[in-house]
């Protein structure tokens, strides 16, 4: 199978092919994805690294792609559980320090999930420093990417490259789930307008979450879904959200609900990952078959 970018289309599922691919291979250590971003796409890459956070930056002469790493796994989402529902309870924030100015131009009322901004600050400035370079030495279409927790960064690593001057060409997400509240992915509508394509595989639930913030229960997407329809499991998981919220009081949540939940979510684990994503961009790209 050939990989290419086509830069002159838009929501294309040629390039969705390849920006998978290229999520695909950010679950790799940095020796491992070198060799497979090279063999497999033609890119130089080299793996961003702080804390939990991870990252590729893949190049040659005509693109430049960054592509976030999902959880740890890339067969499990076990590690998902605590960034989407137990720590779910943090509250949607304005963010404060050095990042806090830039997600503030999304308005007033733009709030984000705590976590998801945390995860991407850890490893910004090296991140973007070096993205920036590498436009500057040959100018190129940046393209961001990125599976599970790894499509929450690229959104709003868009938003940041793009109050930084640095124009982003297109975004494509597998399984991303929510980043913030509505009046955030408004702004980044707006702001991002024929950039973002958030590919989401019918009964994968990550897409759905988190659902909740104690005050404010008014998570919201950014526009722009490519999806293959509502699939079997998802009804289920949806409903014990509805549960999780209801019975979220006073800022304690019940145990065995996170568990109850979580065992819903897991049920349809092959929806979230790789694979399933491979087989939708495909099954999009060719429908005959």
């Amino acid at each position: 199978m050939s990989f290419d970018l086509f830069e002159d289309a838009f929501g294309d599922h040629r390039n969705a092919m390849t920006l998978a691919k290229a999520s695909e291979l950010a679950y790799l250590d940095q020796e491992n994805g070198k060799r497979e971003f090279a063999a497999q796409l033609g890119l130089d890459a080299q793996l961003f690294s702080v804390g939990n956070t991870q990252a590729f930056l893949a190049q040659n002469d005509d693109h430049v792609i960054v592509a976030f790493r999902g959880t740890e796994s890339p067969t499990s989402f076990e590690g998902l559980k605590d960034w989407l529902l137990s720590d779910a309870v943090n509250l949607l924030i304005l963010p404060s320090g050095r990042l806090g100015t830039d997600f503030a131009a999304a308005g007033v009322g733009a709030r984000f999930h705590q976590g998801f901004i945390d995860a991407l600050g850890s490893i910004w400035e090296p991140l973007y420093s070096r993205v920036e370079a590498e436009l500057k030495r040959a100018d190129r279409p940046l393209w961001i990417t990125g599976h599970s927790l790894g499509g929450a960064l690229a959104v709003l690593s868009a938003w940041l490259f793009q109050r930084k001057f640095v124009n982003v060409h297109q975004v494509y997400t597998f399984g991303g789930p929510m980043i913030g509240n509505a009046e955030a992915s408004k702004a980044f509508d707006k702001e991002l307008a024929r950039k973002i394509y958030r590919y989401v595989n019918g009964p994968d639930p990550v897409p759905k979450l988190p659902t909740i913030s104690l005050i404010a229960n008014d998570y919201g997407h950014v526009m722009s879904e490519v999806t293959s329809g509502v699939g079997p499991g998802a009804s289920s998981s949806v409903e014990l959200f509805g549960q999780f919220v209801s019975r979220s009081v006073d800022g304690v949540i019940n145990g065995t609900l996170v568990d109850d939940v979580w065992k819903a979510v897991t049920q349809t684990v092959d929806a979230h990952l790789m694979p399933s994503y491979h087989r939708l961009i495909e099954s999009l790209r060719n429908p005959s078959k």
